[in-house]
């Protein structure tokens, strides 16, 4: 039962860390794995799907202002005009292999959410940020274990 509530905790860190709310994970998966009650290839499929999960929810979104524009979303969910146009920009100059990185602080979030207004195809979409975002959580798992 407490792994997996454990479980759950970290699902839920990890989801809402992926989406434009400011969140992090990171911490709260090296803290269960510093624990120990919970099996650590469980913990590490549970962050990176869940990660994943949450870059998902941005890209629907961005799907959904490429379908009806950024006003029919509710105000606190528009993005910033600016900082939307950087992450397009970054995105044509970068191309898929940004979205490998879609799990860095501050431009990892707007990018998956650029990601679905260009309609990239959600498919390879789930891939790319699957593998970015389990690489992650594998170097923090790698390096707890070394460390530890």
């Amino acid at each position: 039962m407490e792994a997996a509530l454990a479980l759950a905790g970290m699902a839920g860190a990890a989801f809402v860390a992926a989406t434009l709310l400011p969140a992090q994970s990171e911490a709260v998966f090296v803290a269960l794995l510093a624990a120990g009650r919970v099996d650590p290839l469980a913990l590490f499929l549970t962050a990176s799907l869940a990660n994943a999960a949450g870059s998902v929810v941005n890209w629907l979104i961005g799907a959904l202002i490429a379908r009806a524009g950024p006003e029919r979303l509710p105000a606190w969910l528009r993005p910033n005009p600016a900082s939307l146009a950087r992450a397009r920009n970054w995105f044509a100059r970068h191309g898929w292999p940004s979205l490998l990185f879609a799990w860095l602080p501050f431009v990892g979030d707007p990018l998956t959410l650029v990601a679905g207004t260009l309609n990239y195809p959600l498919g390879r979409f789930v891939a790319l940020v699957l593998l970015g975002k389990a690489a992650r959580y594998g170097a923090l798992w790698a390096g707890w274990t070394a460390w530890a």
